[in-house]
């Protein structure tokens, strides 16, 4: 099977990775297609089994955790697991497409460390924790608990920044746009 690139974008909570991602993904001459992950967690809202997350049992998870399943996990806060399944990054490349990522840190970068040539790491940075909490309280998904805890994980989140190949910053979202546009098809369109 000959592989495609990985294309990872990592970041705090609230940061707007994903509103970055979605762009990216409607820019048909990238040729991207989105790795769902797999979580333990809720679903929240309107989110959808296989579009947004699949959606697995915390048995479910720890049962594909132990049979290798996963390319990468993490237990990102007690008893809420994510992770990238094999299978999923295998479909992708199968399709004659890169795969891209919207995952948290330490994900981003075992899959950079697991496939260093093939992947592009990208950090999205708020321009200010009191931004970011801000961002969280106006999505309104979330109790004031999870949104303290969001934020204080960001600060050690942020510290990791320096080891990602680029970090943008998210000051306006346009600029944003525009800067992960660039980067991305530069790397794509590297042999």
């Amino acid at each position: 099977m000959s592989k495609g690139k990985l294309i990872v974008f990592s970041a705090p909570s609230g940061s707007g990775k994903t509103t970055i991602v979605r762009h990216l993904l409607g820019i048909e001459a990238l040729n991207l297609e989105f790795s769902i992950s797999a979580t333990s967690r809720e679903k929240r809202g309107t989110e959808e089994h296989a579009k947004d997350y699949y959606f697995l049992s915390l048995e479910d998870f720890k049962s594909n955790i132990k049979n290798d399943n996963f390319l990468e996990w993490e237990e990102v806060y007690r008893d809420n697991f994510y992770g990238t399944l094999k299978s999923e990054v295998e479909r992708i490349w199968a399709q004659g497409k890169h795969v891209i990522f919207d995952i948290d840190v330490s994900g981003g970068l075992r899959i950079k460390r697991k496939f260093p040539e093939e992947t592009l790491s990208i950090f999205v940075k708020p321009p200010s924790i009191d931004e970011l909490k801000i961002r969280l309280k106006k999505r309104k998904t979330e109790t004031e608990d999870k949104i303290n805890m969001r934020v204080a994980k960001a600060s050690a989140e942020l510290a990791t920044a320096p080891l990602f190949d680029c970090i943008i910053e998210n000051d306006t979202l346009e600029h944003a746009l525009t800067e992960a546009e660039r980067i991305v098809s530069n790397f794509i369109s590297k042999d």
